[in-house]
């Protein structure tokens, strides 16, 4: 949906916790929610009209995030 927010903390509240500890433990996870976090403001900066891209490469973007997002909960559900 246009707006809104897809941040980690967001998508995950019951989370916030552990996500703040593997964030500091674990180096991988680390990467992984950088890497979510980047591509999570990319989409929302195009979602808004602040950059434009053709409908493929914000659906490639999205499915990344989507793909980043289950890594990232199969590593909390693991811990």
């Amino acid at each position: 949906m246009l707006g809104e927010k897809h941040d980690l903390i967001h998508e995950l509240p019951e989370y916030k916790d552990k996500i703040h500890e593997l964030k500091n433990s674990d180096p991988h996870f680390a990467n992984l929610f950088d890497q979510y976090h980047e591509v999570e403001h990319e989409v929302r900066r195009i979602e808004e009209g602040n950059e434009t891209t053709s409908d493929d490469y914000l659906e490639e973007r999205k499915k990344l995030r989507l793909n980043l997002k289950d890594q990232l909960f199969e590593i909390i559900k693991k811990t």
